[in-house]
């Protein structure tokens, strides 16, 4: 006979209405127990979505953050352990209380504190993304067989956006003179979430070309901020539109439905062109139908462009991430596996291999898109299909991943070079990555279309013509002299002169260097300063990643000093995280703690002698001894093995440099070897910032 789902008991949460998110909260959860009880080691577990930053439960230190306890009302011994991976996914992290030397009658209770604060610590840090119901499930082994069960009613509450700190403005990134048009703007708190309603305001446009920034400023709160560069010229082919094409909602393992992942990249992010990519294990056929549904709803030719599609997660050892794009609804989804979702609720074949998957897809309707990237599992690029994979993702809220491009490059695929957030809080095209594993602001694309719709936008991806940033609207130009934009293909004899080319760079801050590249070999770099202008700025930088699958992040807590020396003042590069930060500890020296998975973090300092004495630089690599009197704009550079694992300490000119860089670069004939050359262009900013345009592929 089946047994109620009442006789499991019930819990009761202290934590109810709106959290501020990133708060520190005491969450008292009361489970009581149902008919049965709960037997000698038989025992709770508290379980939370995957993409859930909150504060790590910890059973040592009452002092410190996130101290939890629990007390069984008839004194029953309770043990406490955290596992990030002890239950089904999405809901992999687990908190397990297992009842011993003793049992529960019906009635008798469990308190479980998170955030206990009678030893003096702060509390229980709640996630630092808004959602309005944050649930945490609990499931209950009665007879200490190891099958859980859920409880029917589960305690939730709505975690919202904490005070404004900034102000986020969004500008057209190219305008026609005299045309007018509209700057909408955000304010967000510390962690990203936006603040309020978003804004708008209309501009009279300018007249005359040239690039421009405008300033928004929010009467409210008086938080002020400039808004993205706005190139003003005519009579250009293409329209420049922003587009993320990869994340993932509720549905998955993400954040919200799929209708606020779609409004939150239009009204909040102000993105022209987003995509969808659940796990597709986790897809059944009613949330395909549903998706396509949304996608259809929410295209909007000239003001808002949505694509269907769905990420392929297949082991790594089968090929590993890819994200498939369709040009319209009406696509299949040929499954990884059927992981967790039965066969029944996903009526199309799996693919049991990326060669199976280009099989799959290869030649079908509608027109599908594949582009290679790295999440938990990395894309195998030994295993490609020419055609049909066309992308490769360079940056997303994982980090940057420069080694993907050298593995295309060196295998001789013809690939665009794009960036995405792979954002699992509900936030596509502003995706801060918040306390947890991501380490890296989420990438967004530019896409060089005639118009913004779907044909148009379809017809720059295949043709390369797009560039990839680490989430600022860098504007970004290349073009040869004979108007072969990124992305094109020109057949050259060895005879033949080598191309020219047009590069112009407006930057969202200070322009640090531009690269011209032929695959990963730099074979030219411009600065918009020389030897002469370097100043009392001296920069140090971080970067890079230990593996390329899971367990990729590199642990940098440390600090720098200059003895006998002052630093008058600094400025953090990619602290992201608010408890990992970069602070004096005197009037010479900083501590800091920081990770990196593949992207770059550090500081500006502002010394007081910036050429005597030495910078001595603490990490848990090792220690490093940099004399300023020799230090200039290359500085020093310790490559620490991994995957670019890197330390760099180099000088700057003053602040406030030049935002914008035009020039004309003339590859020289030795610089190019037979076969495909990849020439393209990275831009390195002085905030970290970065872009990479997609080559222009030179055919010897």
């Amino acid at each position: 006979m089946s047994e109620s789902r009442e006789d499991l008991g019930r819990v009761r949460c202290s934590l109810k209405g709106n959290v501020p998110a990133g708060s520190w909260q005491t969450c008292r959860l009361t489970y009581t127990a149902g008919q049965a009880g709960i037997d000698d080691t038989g025992s709770l577990k508290l379980v939370m979505r995957y993409a859930t930053d909150c504060g790590t439960p910890q059973f040592e230190d009452p002092s410190a953050a996130n101290y939890t306890t629990a007390i069984a009302s008839n004194a029953a011994h309770l043990a406490l352990r955290w596992d990030v991976k002890d239950n089904v996914r999405p809901w992999g992290k687990t908190l397990h209380l297992k009842v011993l030397q003793g049992y529960l009658r019906q009635g008798e209770t469990i308190t479980l504190t998170l955030g206990d604060t009678s030893g003096g610590g702060p509390g229980w840090r709640v996630q630092t993304f808004a959602e309005k119901t944050l649930e945490l499930r609990v499931l209950v082994d009665r007879y200490a067989t190891y099958v859980y069960r859920p409880l029917e009613i589960q305690p939730e509450f709505r975690v919202v956006a904490g005070d404004p700190v900034r102000l986020v403005a969004v500008a057209p990134s190219l305008v026609a003179p005299g045309r007018r048009f509209s700057v909408r703007w955000r304010l967000e708190d510390c962690w990203g979430n936006p603040v309020g309603r978003s804004r708008r305001m209309d501009h009279p446009g300018f007249s005359e070309p040239g690039c421009f920034v405008v300033r928004v400023r929010d009467d409210e709160t008086g938080l002020e901020a400039e808004a993205n560069p706005v190139v003003v010229r005519a009579g250009d082919p293409f329209g420049r539109f922003w587009a993320d094409l990869h994340g993932q909602s509720e549905e998955t393992i993400g954040t919200g439905t799929i209708e606020e992942y779609f409004r939150f990249a239009r009204d909040r992010a102000f993105l022209d062109i987003a995509s969808h990519q659940g796990n597709d294990f986790q897809i059944t056929d009613d949330f395909w139908d549903h998706l396509q549904r949304t996608t259809a709803d929410m295209n909007r030719p000239g003001r808002f462009v949505t694509f269907p599609g769905w990420e392929w997660s297949g082991n790594t050892g089968l090929g590993g991430d890819r994200n498939v794009v369709f040009r319209e609804e009406g696509g299949e989804v040929f499954r990884s596996s059927r992981a967790l979702v039965a066969k029944s609720q996903s009526s199309q074949p799996t693919a049991d291999s990326v060669e199976e998957l280009f099989d799959r897809l290869e030649g079908t309707h509608p027109d599908p898109m594949l582009i290679a990237h790295v999440g938990g599992r990395y894309a195998d690029l030994q295993r490609h299909r020419e055609g049909l994979e066309r992308a490769v993702e360079v940056h997303s809220a994982w980090g940057t991943f420069e080694w993907m491009l050298e593995d295309a490059f060196g295998l001789g695929y013809r690939v665009a070079i794009v960036a995405n957030s792979d954002g699992h809080k509900g936030r596509p095209g502003a995706s801060w990555p918040g306390a947890s594993t991501f380490g890296s602001y989420g990438g967004l694309t530019c896409v060089l279309a005639e118009t913004l719709d779907r044909e148009s936008v379809w017809e720059a991806y295949a043709q390369r013509r797009v560039y990839g940033t680490t989430g600022a609207r860098i504007g970004l130009d290349v073009t040869t002299e004979d108007g072969f934009p990124m992305g094109a293909v020109i057949q050259s004899d060895r005879d033949e002169a080598a191309p020219v080319f047009q590069v112009a760079v407006h930057g969202t801050a200070a322009i640090e260097r531009v690269e011209f590249r032929n695959g990963m070999e730099v074979i030219g770099v411009r600065r918009p300063f020389g030897t002469s202008d370097l100043g009392d700025r001296v920069k140090l930088l971080w970067q890079g990643a230990t593996v390329r699958g899971r367990g990729r992040q590199v642990t940098w807590d440390g600090g720098v000093s200059v003895p006998k020396n002052a630093i008058t003042d600094f400025t953090p590069i990619n602290f992201h995280n608010t408890e990992k930060t970069c602070r004096r500890t005197g009037k010479s020296e900083l501590a800091w703690e920081s990770i990196t998975t593949g992207g770059v973090a550090g500081v500006i300092t502002t010394l007081a002698k910036p050429r005597e004495g030495v910078m001595v630089v603490e990490t848990p690599h090792r220690r490093f001894r940099v004399d300023l009197s020799r230090l200039g704009s290359r500085g020093r550079r310790w490559d620490l093995g991994g995957l670019g694992q890197r330390l760099s300490v180099y000088r700057l000119p003053p602040a406030g440099g030049n935002r914008s860089m035009t020039f004309t670069f003339r590859v020289r004939p030795e610089q190019l070897h037979a076969g495909d050359n990849p020439l393209y262009v990275h831009v390195v900013q002085e905030d970290g910032h970065m872009a990479w345009s997609s080559p222009v592929y030179l055919v010897r």
